[in-house]
């Protein structure tokens, strides 16, 4: 837990940059009745029924320093899907000499996802660009990407979606708005704080 936090201590540096990252699912759900428009008074009305249309998966890496991140939609949650969403990162960056990327713990996070999708030189060189930061278990809540999916989720897809184009096109508007805007989160959690408030935890956390 406390390397995560010291990790958000950092100061901003362009060659070593702090970029966390997390993903979530989002069902697409298609309306069976047109909803009622909103009126004064009155916002818009939905029918209580609706049909499943499949489900998505949503990939955010943000560098909360500098108030830029990057949104992702798939059709799957695979290792090779966030293999390739940890080459979109590192195309991001490539005069960084070295990515710091907070991330949690999911299975999926691994070396040998690299090695399954890539071949083994470019593998090998991913993983040579980054180091791994692992939220604690139970933690997740420490990752500031986690943040960042739950404005995108309140602000622009957090409804009724029936397609994965339609998520595609919400996420990448919202994207382009908040990066415009440099929105940042503004994370007051230090060590210290952890070290006070959560001391009861230290014997189950890992550090």
């Amino acid at each position: 837990m406390e390397l995560v936090l010291d990790v958000y201590k950092r100061p901003y540096d362009a060659r070593y940059p702090v970029v966390c990252m997390d993903e979530s699912p989002k069902q697409l759900i298609a309306e069976t009745k047109t909803p009622i428009p909103s009126k004064p008074g009155s916002s818009v009305r939905y029918d209580y029924e609706y049909r499943r249309c499949g489900v998505c998966n949503i990939f955010m890496a943000c560098e909360p320093l500098i108030g830029k991140r990057m949104v992702k939609v798939t059709e799957r949650k695979t290792k090779r899907d966030w293999a390739q969403f940890v080459d979109d990162i590192s195309v991001l960056y490539p005069n960084a000499e070295r990515i710091t990327l907070v991330m949690d713990n999911l299975n999926t996070h691994s070396p040998g996802a690299l090695y399954e999708a890539f071949s083994p030189e470019k593998a090998k060189s991913l993983w040579d660009r980054f180091d791994f930061v692992y939220t604690p278990k139970h933690g997740s809540w420490l990752n500031m990407a986690e943040i960042e999916l739950n404005v995108l989720i309140g602000q622009s897809i957090g409804r009724r979606i029936d397609s994965i184009k339609e998520v595609r096109r919400h996420a990448t508007a919202w994207q382009k708005h908040r990066n415009n805007k440099e929105a940042r989160v503004n994370w007051q959690f230090t060590t210290e704080d952890a070290r006070i408030k959560l001391s009861r935890l230290y014997s189950t956390l890992d550090s």
